[in-house]
């Protein structure tokens, strides 16, 4: 096992993380309150900057603000650009380093519109005022232009408000796929076409139009003539998920050209390698395995429409690819065992070269005039911003460093066991800040979701506090087991598809093998047991309790037991029918992994089910079946729901009260009460 306090000393070197001391303190409820989420990184093209949001917590408004921050390359000036909105993204510099632009809704306006800041002086413009959000965008390398994703455009005029007590419309619905967290209801009117807008005159002029098909992720050509995206031409049909990449010219009126087809990847980003004729783009495997996309980085030629998987050698997978210093040479952040971390890869020969050894989560990167900057985190250091240079990093920003002063942290160490079947499963083991080996401690098994997802090296602190809560746990004295089950990311292809249509089975025994280990070593205490996880962690949690009745507290969160009561229910009809086919026509499959619910009579742990109201992804009807059937069968059980809230959470009390009815369950049921 390596113990990554020994690691953090050498963080304390290079990522500027302080090391523990007797004036820190365990964390408190409200430091969820606290934290600062840095995002959208963009590279001046002078690489002399960089600019990026913000996003903090007004907890008086109990609300995120985002502002838009810019920061010199030598760290020394680091200045917020705008005032608290809600919702800045998509921060972009123009070639010509005049403007810096980014999509906000401000003041009054409910749509998010374009927007750019004249770096010479003065106020945020809007470039667009329509009904409706602007999507995405890309400037022209002659900054004399801008492509724009945009859903149904209309005048503001045409849309007056509605007023408060008028009734809305119904939704009328006609497509396949006809809901999205979030983005709640899908509508015709919502599939996104690319338009054309002048900088100098704010003329919006559209550029692809066909009312079936799906247009977003454009990039311009070198000359500014040529622009390729991504389309989608499923229609109202049932989805593929296959994707093409189209060139048009951009100028009205031009017809677009199919240069490939592809199966599309978790999160698309295309690349025109620069003073060339290729495209770089990342593709996924085949539709069977859809929830288990392993992205791989490939190349398309404009002229020949000839493509190639360029990182197939690597067997793991790829995101945000970025240009280099070196022509020939993509920057990606690679996911790793328990890690994220840059690599450059040539795709000429598709070699891969590893930038950073160390244990840390990369998130994003950006990249100009040869230098690129990465947004990193540790286990003991959130997520700041800092320059990669010659295989090291340099800190630049420092919006968590008051925060992280003091805190004291548990230790985070890597660990390895086999599962039942001799698989080498892989995770992490969290300890309070005075863990005695002498002793046996309460234990969370805390399930990541996903599951095509990970734990890992690198403190989350944001809104969705997904990696802190193993270090709240860990302040309250609990030791908590991280266990990568099968299915999870960042060990290959092989590793995530193994429980392909056999939910619950593998992953259940990886997870109780993970705490046989525990008690094995003399860390878990047997007796103190407690289980729990959010989306597919909450899916996984009712699984493993309805398997095995030695935990005594369970959390639910987001999850669900009766599967085949969420075809249709939730976003996941094209992952169903290519993994468990139709439920009329596969019904004892769809029984066998909805275990947990037709065997909740064997479930005996008091569970906590929790869940937002306007969830479409996992909708909370999943966590209320649980809790109803558990009530009937006389185990302990609660319910809580958070009224408007998604998926992930966006009110900020609410994600500090989660928090806290994390510990008060536990505390019940793997704690001793006082006298």
């Amino acid at each position: 096992m390596l113990n990554y306090r020994v690691v953090g000393v050498v963080c304390a070197i290079l990522l500027g993380c302080g090391s523990a001391g007797a004036d820190k303190r365990p964390i408190e409820a409200d430091d969820f309150y606290r934290g600062h989420t840095l995002a959208d990184l963009a590279c001046a093209p002078d690489g002399k900057s960089v600019a990026y949001t913000v996003t903090t917590v007004d907890k008086e408004a109990d609300e995120l603000k985002d502002a838009l921050w810019e920061i010199s390359w030598d760290g020394k000036d680091d200045r917020r650009l705008t005032q608290d909105s809600t919702g800045v993204s998509r921060v972009s510099y123009s070639p010509n380093g005049r403007y810096i632009a980014f999509i906000s809704a401000r003041g009054d306006d409910e749509d998010a519109q374009l927007y750019v800041l004249d770096r010479r002086g003065g106020d945020a413009q809007a470039l667009t005022s329509i009904a409706g959000d602007v999507i995405d965008y890309q400037w022209s390398p002659d900054s004399q232009q801008l492509v724009l994703v945009l859903a149904d455009v209309k005048p503001k005029a045409q849309t007056p408000k509605a007023k408060a007590d008028q009734a809305p419309k119904p939704f009328v619905i006609n497509q396949f796929s006809f809901k999205e967290d979030i983005s709640g209801y899908a509508r015709p009117s919502d599939r996104t076409h690319l338009y054309l807008l002048s900088v100098n005159t704010h003329e919006l002029t559209a550029l692809t139009q066909d009312a079936g098909v799906v247009d977003k992720d454009p990039v311009w050509s070198t000359d500014s003539k040529k622009i390729a995206y991504v389309s989608d031409h499923s229609g109202d049909a049932a989805p593929t998920a296959i994707n093409e990449i189209d060139i048009i010219d951009a100028v009205a009126g031009a017809k677009p050209q199919k240069l490939t087809s592809f199966f599309a990847p978790n999160h698309q980003s295309l690349v025109w390698i620069p003073n060339t004729a290729q495209v770089a783009y990342l593709v996924g495997f085949e539709p069977r395995i859809y929830a288990y996309s392993h992205d791989r980085l490939a190349v398309v030629d404009v002229k020949t429409g000839t493509s190639r998987v360029v990182t197939e050698k690597l067997n793991r997978a790829v995101s945000d690819p970025v240009v280099t210093g070196t022509p020939g040479v993509l920057s990606v952040i690679v996911e790793d065992d328990r890690s994220r971390y840059p690599a450059t890869v040539s795709l000429a020969t598709g070699e891969v070269h590893r930038t950073l050894t160390r244990a840390l989560a990369v998130t994003e990167q950006c990249s100009a005039a040869g230098h690129i900057a990465v947004l990193a985190a540790t286990d003991d250091v959130a997520p700041e911003i800092y320059s990669l240079e010659k295989n090291q990093l340099r800190k630049l920003s420092s919006h968590n460093d008051e925060l992280m002063a003091e805190l004291n942290l548990g230790s985070v160490e890597d660990i390895s066991f086999n599962s039942r079947d001799g698989t080498e499963v892989h995770g992490l083991i969290i300890k309070p800040v005075d863990y005695d080996s002498s002793k046996r401690y309460p234990t969370i098994l805390w399930i990541h979701g996903g599951p095509n997802g990970q734990d890992e090296h690198g403190l989350l602190l944001d809104a969705y506090p997904l990696q802190f809560e193993r270090e709240w746990f860990a302040s309250h004295g609990y030791v908590v087991l991280a266990i990568n089950y099968r299915g999870s990311s960042g060990r290959g292809p092989d590793f995530q598809r193994a429980i392909w249509a056999d939910w619950g089975h593998l992953e259940v025994e990886d997870l109780l093998a993970g705490v046989d280990y525990a008690v094995k070593a003399g860390i878990a205490d047997p007796n103190r047991l407690g289980i729990g996880g959010w989306s597919y962690g909450g899916i996984l949690t009712d699984y493993t309790i309805a398997s095995d009745t030695r935990f005594k507290a369970a959390i639910s969160g987001a999850g669900s037991g009766n599967q085949l009561s969420m075809f249709g229910s939730d976003q996941y009809v094209m992952q169903y029918l290519n993994e468990l086919g139709a439920p009329w026509k596969n019904l004892d499959l769809w029984i066998k992994v909805s275990y947990p619910f037709f065997h909740a009579d064997k479930i005996k742990t008091p569970t906590l089910f929790m869940g937002g109201s306007s969830d479409f992804n996992v909708p909370i009807a999943g966590g209320e079946q649980m809790y109803q059937a558990l009530r009937a069968v006389g185990t302990p059980a609660e319910l809580v729901v958070y009224p408007r809230q998604f998926h992930l959470f966006t009110r900020p009390s609410y994600v500090r009260d989660r928090i806290v009815r994390y510990t008060d369950w536990y505390d019940r049921y793997l704690k001793p009460q006082a006298p």
